[in-house]
């Protein structure tokens, strides 16, 4: 058994094998950039080794400083996690023609599927299901948009090399093909350094289906059943579940042995996930495609351990260390039904533009470490977190701006839904946006509920996700007015009268206006003191309400309203306030009358960038006109695209950056002038 690793990787996957590692008792080496020196992984393995500076490509990229802290420390294996080299080939035999153990496949098994198009020759040969394409060598434009053209609309740009759902473009129709294209290679290149692109039909509603693989140097391979990845935005994962809703014996059957096949025809070793497509369009009853193969330990892998009692984590450490698989096909069973939420620091209501800041609260579900008995599924953990942050730590602009991952089982996929509606309430997150309240739709609404799943689902339901902006409830309200009282009142010099902030006055009673702005506008309330020291009569929209505080500790509040005790905690955040009340977050912006006094309106006509990153395109020139809505740049930021669109029809009067610049959170980047 191997008794050292070094985990090439950071965040969560990091931490998660180290957790494993440190329960088979092998001794952990973490690797960080300068932006991670204090950072959760390195704090759970037993050493750590600095790489270099924060950007990727100079710390966690580097494979020949990996190999070299590896050897330093005596570690006798690399544990890739996912990301950054896992699926790098060359990286692999670096490993070996160092003497250390790629804990993976070996490079040939990652070079023979790193290309999409070479893996769907391979599968093609083994007689795996393929979708209808051009996965060839030739990359004129024009050829590619004939091959499209003969395909037919809409079709598929995928990145060759590439992985995550970036790289990838839907196109409608012929016409749109060459921007499509140029935007599909410009996301390749810079995420993969590789931009050539695969063509296939692109099926209206397909399901998203994978199955886990596991292969060892003695000639076993096992499937372990299979995970639905359907719901996704940008073709980016956002909740998985396994086992499938829906999936018969005889489909599962035939899934897992096709991913079998793709796994023996390249010879893989370790862990490894065959995805394919289920067409459920147009009557389809859920034809299987091959899709591709990632050669690595899946980030939705915890839903997979979760319905068979298997660590993954220590198969790859023993089959690495040349052990035969613990399991035969026969011997693996299904037990319940686990669903994965990723959190993510993003804003879903901007597009899921990713959130950089500190985490200056977070608050979770109980949930229990990760603990998996071999085969043993009958009583697993309700909610499990898979999190590489800690309050107070930061989500940077460098990295994946991913929270953790909420993983929940349940006898059934009834109870699973109950337990993850239950979790995400109970999270807790100030400093930056999350995708949390939108989770919360996703999982409560009547298409993921019922199973109605294909890719398309967001987008299908847009309305219903991202409803208009609401006028706050009348308890939130109450919530908010009790915390601004309740500071003023600690801030008050309790032994002078004059100073006293709890409502005595020699005439009359106290009346406090206050004025909260939520998205849907600004709430206006009134609160008159009743005299006993915590009752005031709350006024809003024309109504009277009695408002009782009982108790206020450290933001947690406890009000009693209108004859209805209630509690939340509210969390202040500068001129937010956060109210949490066990079923969801919402936030007002308290309206200060004193916060603000003698500031101007802010300067007009700029355009600034929504967060860090690089300008990849200038579409317009100085001094062009241009209309409401058109694009004028796009910016590169965490290896996604934004387009920076025109705000009205207008004019550009000065252009501010050039292509490959890197430009700040909030930089102006060209000068605007409205019509």
């Amino acid at each position: 058994m191997i008794h050292k690793i070094l985990i090439a990787n950071r965040g969560e996957i990091a931490c998660r094998v180290a957790a494993t590692a440190r329960r088979m008792g092998i001794a952990t080496v973490a690797v960080y950039s300068d932006a991670d020196a204090g950072a959760k992984h390195v704090q759970a393995c037993d050493e750590s080794v600095r790489l270099g500076p924060a950007p990727a490509k100079e710390s966690y990229l580097c494979g020949d400083k990996i190999i070299a802290a590896a050897l330093a420390t005596g570690a006798q294996g690399i544990h890739p996690g996912y990301g950054f080299l896992s699926e790098n080939a060359d990286f692999a035999q670096a490993c070996a023609d160092a003497g250390l153990v790629f804990i993976g496949p070996p490079a040939s098994a990652i070079r023979a599927m790193g290309s999409k198009s070479a893996a769907k020759a391979l599968m093609e040969k083994a007689a795996v299901p393929l979708v209808p394409g051009y996965h060839g060598e030739r990359q004129e434009s024009e050829f590619l948009r004939g091959e499209a053209d003969r395909i037919g609309y809409p079709v598929l740009l995928k990145a060759s090399a590439g992985g995550g759902g970036k790289g990838m473009r839907v196109v409608e129709r012929s016409e749109d093909f060459a921007a499509a294209l140029a935007s599909c290679k410009r996301e390749a290149i810079s995420s993969f350094g590789d931009d050539r692109v695969l063509v296939e039909k692109y099926l209206t509603r397909p399901r998203h289906i994978e199955i886990q693989v596991f292969a060892d140097t003695h000639g076993n391979c096992v499937y372990l059943f299979e995970r639905d990845c359907s719901v996704q935005r940008r073709h980016q994962k956002v909740l998985e579940e396994a086992p499938a809703p829906g999936m018969t014996a005889e489909r599962r059957a035939a899934m897992g042995e096709a991913a079998v096949a793709a796994a023996r025809a390249v010879g893989y070793v370790g862990a490894g996930t065959v995805e394919f497509i289920a067409d459920y369009s147009n009557g389809e009853d859920g034809s299987f495609y091959f899709m591709e193969m990632n050669t690595r330990l899946q980030v939705e892998h915890p839903v997979t351990e979760m319905i068979t009692g298997q660590d993954l984590v220590e198969w790859q450490l023993r089959v690495a260390s040349g052990e035969p698989l613990p399991l035969k096909q026969d011997q693996l069973r299904i037990a319940g039904h686990a669903i994965e939420a990723r959190i993510y620091a993003e804003n879903p209501e901007k597009g899921f533009l990713p959130s950089i800041g500190t985490l200056a609260r977070m608050r979770t579900a109980s949930a229990v470490e990760f603990r998996l008995h071999q085969g043993d599924v009958s009583q697993p953990a309700a909610v499990r977190i898979d999190s590489g942050v800690r309050e107070g730590d930061a989500i940077s602009p460098f990295y994946d701006p991913m929270i953790a991952k909420l993983i929940v089982w349940g006898a059934d996929r009834e109870a699973a839904l109950r337990n993850m509606s239950r979790a995400l309430a109970q999270y807790q997150v100030v400093g930056l946006a999350t995708n949390i309240g939108f989770l919360q739709r996703l999982v409560a609404g009547a298409a993921f509920s019922q199973a109605d799943l294909d890719t398309g689902l967001i987008e299908r339901h847009h309305e219903t996700l991202f409803p208009a902006p609401a006028a706050p409830a009348l308890e939130t309200l109450a919530f908010a007015a009790v915390a601004v009282l309740n500071e003023e009142g600690s801030k008050s010099d309790k032994a002078d009268p004059w100073s006293s902030a709890n409502g005595w006055r020699m005439n009359g009673k106290l009346l406090r206006a206050l004025e909260f702005a939520g998205d849907a506008g600004a709430a206006r309330l009134q609160l008159e003191y009743a005299g006993d020291g915590n009752s005031w009569t709350l006024l809003t929209g024309g109504a009277s309400h009695a408002l009782r505080i009982e108790s206020v500790t450290s933001g947690a509040c406890s009000i009693t309203l209108d004859g209805r005790l209630l509690r939340a905690d509210v969390v202040r955040e500068g001129e937010l306030l956060h109210v949490f009340d066990g079923r969801a977050q919402r936030s007002l912006r308290y309206a200060d009358p004193m916060a603000h006094a003698g500031h101007s309106e802010a300067e007009g006509g700029r355009l600034t960038a929504p967060m860090p990153g690089k300008i990849v395109a200038v579409l317009v020139e100085k001094g062009g006109s241009v209309d409401k809505g058109a694009p004028l740049l796009i910016m590169e930021a965490m290896k996604m695209e934004h387009t920076i669109a025109a705000p009205a029809d207008g004019t550009v009067e000065d252009l501010l950056y050039a292509v490959g610049d890197q430009v700040a959170e909030g930089a102006q980047l060209l000068e605007f002038k409205a019509a």
